[in-house]
């Protein structure tokens, strides 16, 4: 009944809806008068930086939304509500931007609105061009300049020659056939299709003298070279380089060249020239000449080598143009021409174009293969003083060890990082040159005041910067704060022929110091060790009950080693025991404590530690022994060797091990020991 009841109401409201009048509602004509939006514009705003951004925001009456052509390639329109904006990128150039309007009832109004988008030509174009100082004939071009990306060079060489285009900032270089003077034309661009040009008459040069000073010489022991022009050794005294022998009358000349400190010999417009000795010499026992060569014009040179009783015999060298040409020429091949090199008098210099050219030589010296190691880097303490100097803003000191706790030596260098240069440091310059012919590993104590600073170090030759030749660098991180570690530095790959003498210290390379305890740091302890790792096998034997071998490290709680040797003592003689062969002799000129890691079953085990020449036992000639005792049972120790008073002109290759000598062994774990890292600091 209910249900009746509401669907008569419903009827009755619809009914009583359809009976009012036209008068009571008002009229239904406001359909007809309905429009589109009208007034349809876009306020159009472009940037002024050449980025081609331009900001659109559409008006109308009317209007609720509009969709925006853009009228490039864009094809898609863009939509935004009344009051809003949007931002479109535009290359140079007018565009027909099209602009519908729409209405809350649907209907729409177009227009097409012009826009001119234009740029700015580049402006303040500074343009700087040079002859390479390094390379000849090569000028390089650099521009800067406001509202532009690239420019393009014209080098002008030909008239048709390609430009070669550069980023703005930074260069563009090209080699010239020959010297002589050119117009140069740079074209500067940017988002404007109007360029602006530079034009330059320039002169192009060519490089006649070497910018940089020759190769860096190995160390060689004294026995080993005879020199007769060169920095490195020790010269022949009483030579005359510039004999002339006649020939400044074709034009030839000579002169000693200084650069920057390190002098050459120059000969221009080369027949012949030379060098005469005072005394002759006896070369017999060298086995090549070495000479290094500069020159930008001489195709090749003859080098004779001239004899008291045999007169002369030559042997010609090609030379290349612009660079340094090391020569070295087998003494054998002036012996094989009947050449007697026991009365060398003089040295003969030919070159080729005749008369037409210049030559630059340096280190002129006969040398044989070496018969002495080379020194390496002995422990740099600092309780002794080394030549010292520091750079754009760095500082180093000797100062009393600040922080005996993990470093007990008295004296340790401070090095301070100030406000200069990021690349603010300091240098030690080391009396005698440093050879990685034998290891490449340096470590050096370090106290941080934080852990993650960056310390490079950087191994140099002995010229001058920024000339120097050879070089090296690695960075360390430290780990530990305001305390000493132990950190190294892995130089694997540097040259194992060059002499360093220098060493650079950088910390955190890049960042600006500010002589504060935060950039302060103290070294001590520079060592390149020549070390036993037992990682590459070396020569080993034992006798009367000694035995030695290689194995894996069976305890790396404080050696991280992959392998090791063990050495057990057998019943036998007293004095069993084991012995090394190196194939490098052991030199004890620049250092005599030996350390060796040790892993011993008990405490007060006696090791002994003998150094032996070459000649077999019992006829051995040189030899000195010392003993040390473990102090740990069962784990890994250093044992320290002090060889105070070792033959230093002596060559030892073999090194002897004996436990307990004078005791019986039995060959049980009592009588094992493992041993690694035997090093020479």
């Amino acid at each position: 009944m209910k249900a009746l009841k509401y669907i008569l109401s419903t009827i009755v409201l619809f009914a009583l809806v359809g009976s009012c009048t036209e008068e009571e509602f008002g009229s239904l004509d406001f359909a007809d008068k309905v429009t589109a939006p009208a007034n349809v514009s876009a306020l159009v705003q472009i940037t002024q930086d050449n980025s081609g951004q331009v900001t659109i925001t559409p008006k109308a009456e009317g209007a609720t939304s509009f969709d925006v052509y853009f009228g490039d390639e864009t094809t898609s329109p863009a939509t935004v509500k009344l009051g809003e904006n949007l931002e479109h990128t535009y290359k140079e150039g007018s565009y027909a931007v099209k602009v519908i309007a729409k209405g809350i009832t649907g209907l729409k109004t177009e227009v097409i609105q012009e826009i001119n988008v234009s740029f700015k030509a580049p402006e303040n174009l500074e343009v700087s061009i040079s002859n390479d100082e390094a390379v000849s004939k090569q000028v390089n071009v650099t521009a800067t300049a406001d509202y532009a990306m690239s420019f393009d060079v014209y080098f002008g060489e030909t008239d048709s020659d390609d430009p070669i285009a550069a980023n703005i900032g930074e260069g563009a270089s090209f080699v010239y056939q020959e010297p002589g003077i050119y117009t140069i034309r740079v074209v500067a661009k940017g988002g404007a299709i109007e360029t602006t040009e530079y034009t330059e008459e320039f002169e192009v040069t060519a490089i006649v003298q070497p910018t940089t000073a020759a190769p860096s010489q190995p160390f060689r022991a004294e026995q080993d070279v005879i020199s007769l022009f060169s920095a490195a050794y020790a010269d022949v005294a009483g030579t005359d380089y510039f004999p002339d022998w006649g020939q400044g009358g074709q034009g030839s000349g000579w002169a000693t060249y200084d650069l920057n400190g390190d002098l050459m010999l120059q000969y221009t417009n080369l027949s012949y020239q030379g060098n005469q000795l005072e005394d002759p010499i006896d070369i017999s026992a060298m086995e090549y000449l070495h000479m290094d060569v500069w020159t930008a014009d001489v195709a090749r040179m003859e080098t004779s080598l001239i004899s008291l009783s045999t007169g002369e015999k030559p042997v010609w060298s090609t030379l290349t143009a612009g660079e340094w040409t090391s020569i070295d020429i087998p003494i054998s091949e002036y012996t094989d021409q009947g050449l007697s090199v026991a009365d060398i008098h003089q040295l003969k210099y030919v070159g080729d174009p005749w008369a037409a050219g210049t030559v630059f030589i340096d280190n002129v010296y006969f040398y044989r293969a070496a018969t002495v190691t080379a020194p390496s880097v002995t422990p740099i303490t600092f309780e002794n003083l080394f030549e010292m100097s520091s750079f754009d803003g760095g500082a180093i000191s000797i100062i009393a060890n600040p922080d005996a706790n993990g470093n007990t030596s008295t004296m340790v260098a401070q090095l301070v990082k100030s406000a200069g240069q990021p690349w603010a440091g300091s240098k030690i310059t080391v009396p005698e040159p440093l050879s990685f012919a034998t290891a490449t590993t340096v470590t050096a104590k370090v106290w941080s005041p934080r852990a993650g600073l960056n310390l490079l170090m950087k191994f140099e030759d002995a010229t001058p910067w920024p000339n120097t030749v050879a070089s090296a660098e690695v960075v360390a991180t430290t780990t530990v704060a305001n305390g000493w570690e132990e950190v190294s530095f892995d130089f694997s790959g540097i040259s194992t022929s060059t002499a360093f003498t220098n060493i650079v210290f950088i910390m955190d390379n890049g960042d600006q110091g500010d002589g504060t305890a935060n950039y302060t740091i103290y070294l001590d302890d520079i060592s390149l060790e020549s070390s036993l790792d037992f990682e590459p096998k070396e020569a080993l034997s034992s006798f009367d009950g000694g035995a030695i071998s290689i194995i894996a490290n069976p305890d790396v709680n404080g050696n991280a080693s992959s392998m090791v040797a063990q050495l057990v003592k057998s019943a036998g003689q007293p004095w069993a025991g084991s012995k090394i062969t190196t194939s490098a002799p052991f030199s004890f000129s620049t250092a005599t404590t030996v350390t060796v890691k040790v892993w011993s079953p008990r405490a007060g085990l006696n090791l002994l530690m003998k150094f032996e020449d070459a000649t077999p036992w019992p006829n051995t000639v040189a030899s000195a022994e010392v003993t040390a005792t473990t102090t740990v049972a069962n784990g890994w120790e250093e044992l320290t060797y002090d060889f105070s008073g070792i033959s230093t002109a002596a060559e030892f290759t073999n090194l002897v091990l004996i436990m307990d000598n004078g005791t019986q062994g039995d060959g049980s774990s009592n009588y094992t020991i493992y041993v690694d890292d035997i090093s020479q600091n």
